[in-house]
């Protein structure tokens, strides 16, 4: 019975180490953008873009649209303002990272396609393209980076109302303080019911 258990565990931690693995990379991959993004910005003598989680959720979103589509030259940073994607399910995606319309007004969406996702190319598709506009703009204070495939995508945040992406959900304060409060009160129940 217990070699049962053992191989039915085996696939489990498998999986579990190469999910794990995967969610490093990307991260690793979103953390060098915005230090080099937050290195360019130094380099202006405008403060750090910090990260924030709800912008991510909807680079998050947008990244997944985007996966499929192929990098071309009018695509992603070399898109001729006004002719960039527009999204019919936007306000689903709003709705999954629980914000509105109303506190991502002033916030901006820089999507990047790069084949293989070079770091060097990445940094030079939003410090060298039309982005640099935004990145040089000092209203902006924060920063979500999500990618999938071979794109990128920065949402800017500001600091005012209806740019900060704040939402006031249970799933807010989940995804700010993680998952240590609910394991925490999970715990303490299972305690006192054993």
């Amino acid at each position: 019975m217990a070699s049962f258990r053992h191989h039915l565990l085996l696939p489990l931690l498998c999986f579990s180490i190469l999910l794990i693995a995967f969610h490093v990379k990307c991260a690793d991959e979103e953390d060098n953008l915005l230090q080099g993004i937050n290195s360019y910005r130094t380099s202006l003598n405008l403060t750090a873009l910090t990260k924030n989680d709800n912008a991510a959720c909807l680079a998050e979103q947008i990244a997944e649209q985007y996966k499929d589509q192929p990098c071309t030259n009018t695509t992603g940073a070399n898109t001729v303002p006004g002719t960039e994607n527009q999204f019919s399910n936007y306000p689903d995606f709003l709705s999954h990272c629980h914000l509105n319309v109303t506190n991502t007004r002033d916030g901006v969406i820089m999507p990047a396609c790069v084949p293989n996702l070079v770091p060097s190319i990445v940094l030079s598709n939003f410090t060298e393209s039309q982005y640099s506009g935004n990145l040089n703009d000092s209203k902006y204070t924060g920063a979500g980076i999500a990618s999938d495939g071979n794109w990128i995508v920065v949402v800017l945040s500001t600091n005012t109302s209806s740019g900060d992406f704040e939402t006031y959900s249970m799933a807010s304060f989940i995804s700010k303080h993680g998952l240590i409060y609910p394991i925490l009160f999970f715990s303490v129940v299972c305690f006192f019911l054993l």
